[in-house]
C-alpha cells in the first residue's frame, strides 16, 4: 500500500466539504476522484499532499514512499528556459556526472593507493550513474518534453514568455520525469491537445508508481482509472473499475437506494395508519398497542431520501426558423499569423442538421477559423458564405456577449424577459449557478464561470447554427451530459472546436482534423476517428510523396454531397467515412479528375448516403415499434387491479412509461425528418 486515507473532514465556516472520507491505494494502482464542481475533490488533494490540513482524521503516506503533486497552476522557475526547467529535476545525475568526469581527470595523477581509492570511488559514480538513467536521461527529456506538445525548436524558450497553460505544461513534465512513487495529478488535461493527452494516457497507463487524477475527462478517465473514488454531498464511496464501470454501479446503486427509500417510507406511512387505527378503538389495549408500535416507529433509522438526478434541467434547443440545407461553404480560406501559416487553400461545406467538430493541435488555427466565420478576424484569402436563414450562435473564449455590471439573474432575465423567475434559476443551476449565486455580477465571475453563463445563454437563444469554441471547458461531468443531451436533441446544425474526446464521440457525425495546414474529413464520431486514423493519414502521405512539390493545404469533402474533398492549388486530400470509402482527389494540373470519373465518384456518394438514411428510417421505425408496444404493455399493467396495491412497482412503470412518451416524441420527429 502506498497511502491511507481515514476518516477525513473538512469544513469552511459553516459549510461542510469533507466528513469521514476514507480509501486506501495500493502499489500501481491508479485512481480516480470524481465529483460535481465544488464537492472537494481539489481540497481532498491538499489534504493528501500535506498543503492544508484535515479537521479530523489522518492521511499516512507508507514508510520510504516518495509523493508528487500537480496542481492546476503547477510552479515553475521562470528564470529558465523550457529545457533548464525540466533538466532541473535531474541535478542528481547531473552532480553525478561532474564528479565522475572530476574522477576522470583525477586518474593520470593518481598511483598506489590513492589510484586504488579513487577506482573505488569512480566505480561507485558509475554504478549509481547507470542504475539512477544516467545514460538515458537527456533522451528521456527529449521524449517527455515532446509527448507534451513542445517542438524540440521550442526548448531553449524561457519559461518566462509562455502562457500559463503551457508552464502547467513545463510542470508536469517535472513531475513526470522524477518519478516519484504516488503521482496526484488535478486536471492535468486541461492544458493539451488531443496527441499530448494521448500520450500522456499511455505514459500513465505504463507508469511503474501509483497515480490518483482529478479530471472531468471522461474519455481519459476511462482509459487510465482502475479504481473511482467519488465525493458526493461531502461522504465518499469506492468504485473498482473505470468511470464508465463507475457510472453502471453508480445508477445501479442509486435505484436501488430509491427503490429502499420508497419500501421504507411505505411502511412508515402504513404503521402510522395502524398507529391511528389502534387508538381510535379507545381501548386500554388497543391504545398500549399503538404506543408500543409508535416508539419502535421512533426508533427505526430513517433513510435520507436519494439525490434525484436533474431530469428537471434538460434543456431543448430549438432554433426559431430552419434554416436552408447549404449552411456554410468555405471556399479557399487561407490565414497566417506572420510566418506561420496556421491553413491554406481551404474547401468544405456544412449541411443543415450536421455536428462537425473541428480538431487539431494547439496553435494550428481552429478557433482562428471560428473568429472568422463569425468576422472577428478577416482571412487572408478566400470567402465563406452562409446559406439561407441561417442564424448563427456563437460561443467563444473570451465571452463578449456578457455584461460586467449586470447580475447573472439579470444577464439572463434582460434577453430573454418572457422566462419566469424558476425558469431562469433552473437553466442557471444546470450551469452549477444555484441560491445566492445568481446575485453575483458578471464582472466578478472567474473564467470558467462566465464560460458557463455564456453557454447558458447560448442554450436559451434562437439560433440554427451553432459556432462553440471549447464549449466543455471548466464544466463538471453532469453539466457536460446536460449539454451533450441538448446538442444531440438540437434541430439545427452545429461546429465547433474541443479536445473533449468524449463530448465528441457523444455529438458528433462528422470530424474535420487541422493538420499540416488542412482539414481532413472523417465521417463518423472520435471511435470512428481514432479506427481511420493511421490509414488515411498513410493514404494521405502517399498522396503527397506522388505529388512532391505541390502546395500544402486541403479541403474537407462531405458524404453524399457530390463535392469530394480536395487540395487546392495541387496536393489531394483524404475522406474517410464509415463506409470505409477513402476519395482522394489529384493536382489540378495535368492530373486532374476527369468529369467522368468526378460523376462516378457523386453517383456513389449519392448511393452511399440514400442507403445510410434509408437505413436510418428503418431502425427508426423499428424503435418505434418496439416503444409503441411496451407503452402499451404497461398501460395494461396500470389498470391491473393486483398491481394497483403495489406503490414501488406504480412508480416504476409510471417513471417507465414517462421515459418511453419522451423518447417516442423525439424518435417521431427524427421519423418526419428522415421520411421526408
Amino acid at each position: 500500500m502506498v497511502l491511507s486515507c481515514h476518516n477525513i473532514s473538512k469544513a469552511f465556516l459553516e459549510n461542510r466539504v469533507l466528513e469521514n472520507v476514507g480509501f486506501h491505494i495500493e502499489d500501481y494502482e491508479k485512481a480516480a476522484i470524481v465529483g460535481i464542481n465544488g464537492a472537494g475533490k481539489t481540497t481532498l488533494l491538499r489534504i493528501l499532499v500535506g498543503e492544508m490540513e484535515p479537521d479530523a482524521g489522518a492521511v499516512t503516506l507508507s514508510r520510504g514512499k516518495t509523493l508528487g503533486y500537480l496542481a492546476q497552476d503547477g510552479a515553475v522557475d521562470t528564470a529558465n528556459t523550457i529545457y533548464e526547467e525540466v533538466l532541473s529535476v535531474k541535478q542528481n545525475l547531473i552532480d553525478l556526472e561532474r564528479r565522475i568526469r572530476e574522477c576522470e581527470l583525477a586518474m593520470p595523477e593518481k598511483e598506489g593507493s590513492a589510484l586504488e581509492a579513487l577506482m573505488k570511488q569512480y566505480s561507485s559514480l558509475t554504478h549509481a550513474f547507470e542504475t539512477g538513467g544516467g545514460y538515458s536521461y537527456k533522451s528521456e527529456i527529449t521524449g517527455v518534453l515532446k509527448g507534451l506538445g513542445f517542438a524540440e525548436e521550442e526548448f531553449g524558450k524561457s519559461v518566462s514568455t509562455l502562457s500559463g497553460g503551457q508552464k502547467t505544461r513545463v510542470a508536469l513534465g517535472k513531475l513526470l520525469l522524477r518519478r516519484p512513487d504516488l503521482i496526484i495529478l488535478d486536471e492535468p488535461t486541461n492544458h493539451l491537445d488531443m496527441n499530448s493527452i494521448a500520450w500522456l494516457e499511455t505514459y500513465l497507463m505504463n507508469y511503474k508508481g501509483a497515480v490518483i487524477i482529478v479530471s472531468h475527462d471522461r474519455y481519459f478517465l476511462d482509459r487510465i482509472a482502475t479504481k473511482v473514488i467519488e465525493i458526493d454531498q461531502t461522504r465518499s464511496t469506492v468504485f473498482s473499475g473505470n468511470y464508465s464501470d463507475y457510472a453502471v454501479k453508480k445508477e445501479q446503486l442509486r435505484a436501488a437506494a430509491i427503490t429502499a427509500y420508497l419500501n421504507q417510507q411505505r411502511e412508515i406511512r402504513h404503521q402510522e395508519e395502524v398507529i391511528e387505527k389502534l387508538r381510535s378503538y379507545n381501548t386500554e389495549k388497543s391504545v398500549r398497542r399503538a404506543e408500543s408500535r409508535a416508539k419502535l416507529l421512533e426508533k427505526m433509522d430513517v433513510l435520507e431520501k436519494p439525490t434525484e438526478v436533474r431530469t428537471d434541467m434538460r434543456i431543448r434547443l430549438t432554433p426559431r426558423k430552419q434554416s436552408g440545407n447549404d449552411v456554410l461553404t468555405v471556399e479557399k480560406l487561407s490565414k497566417a499569423f506572420g510566418r506561420q501559416l496556421l491553413f491554406e487553400n481551404v474547401d468544405f461545406e456544412i449541411k443543415r442538421g450536421e455536428h462537425v467538430a473541428v480538431i487539431g493541435d494547439n496553435g494550428t488555427g481552429k478557433t482562428t477559423l471560428l473568429k472568422i466565420l463569425n468576422r472577428v478576424l478577416p482571412p487572408d484569402s478566400g470567402s465563406f458564405r452562409l446559406g439561407m436563414n441561417v442564424e448563427i450562435g456563437y460561443y467563444d473564449q473570451e465571452h463578449h456577449v456578457l455584461h460586467g455590471e449586470k447580475t447573472l439573474f439579470e444577464e439572463i432575465s434582460d434577453d430573454y424577459p418572457y422566462l419566469n423567475n424558476t425558469e431562469i434559476r433552473n437553466i442557471l443551476a444546470a450551469f452549477l449557478f444555484t441560491g445566492d449565486d445568481v446575485f453575483k455580477h458578471i464582472g466578478d465571475l472567474s473564467g470558467g464561470e462566465r464560460g458557463r453563463v455564456s453557454l447558458a445563454k447560448l442554450m436559451l437563444g434562437n439560433a440554427n447554427f451553432l459556432i462553440l469554441d471549447e464549449p466543455t471547458n471548466h464544466l463538471d461531468i453532469a453539466s457536460k451530459e446536460i449539454l451533450e443531451d441538448a446538442l444531440n436533441s438540437y434541430e439545427g446544425t452545429v461546429l465547433y472546436v474541443s479536445h473533449d474526446r468524449y463530448f465528441i464521440n457523444r455529438t458528433a457525425h462528422r470530424i474535420l482534423d487541422l493538420t499540416a495546414q488542412r482539414f481532413v474529413n472523417y465521417i463518423g464520431n472520435y471511435d470512428y476517428y481514432l479506427e481511420k486514423h493511421d490509414t488515411v493519414m498513410a493514404a494521405v502521405g502517399a498522396a503527397g510523396a506522388s505529388l512532391a512539390g505541390a502546395a500544402s493545404g486541403a479541403g474537407a469533402g462531405r458524404e453524399g454531397t457530390g463535392n469530394p474533398a480536395r487540395l487546392p492549388g495541387a496536393a489531394g486530400s483524404l475522406s474517410a467515412s464509415p463506409e470505409g470509402r477513402q476519395d482522394g482527389a489529384s493536382a489540378s494540373g495535368g492530373a486532374a479528375r476527369s468529369d467522368a470519373k468526378q460523376d462516378w465518384i457523386a453517383k456513389k456518394e449519392e448511393q452511399a448516403r440514400i442507403r445510410k438514411k434509408e437505413n436510418a428510417l428503418k431502425k427508426c421505425e423499428e424503435k418505434i415499434a418496439a416503444l409503441e408496444d411496451r407503452s402499451g404493455e404497461i398501460d395494461s399493467l396500470l389498470s391491473d387491479p393486483a398491481i394497483g396495491t403495489q406503490v414501488a412497482r406504480l412508480q416504476e412503470l409510471t417513471t417507465e412509461q414517462a421515459r418511453i412518451q419522451e423518447e417516442l416524441e423525439r424518435l417521431y420527429a427524427e421519423w418526419e425528418t428522415l421520411a421526408e
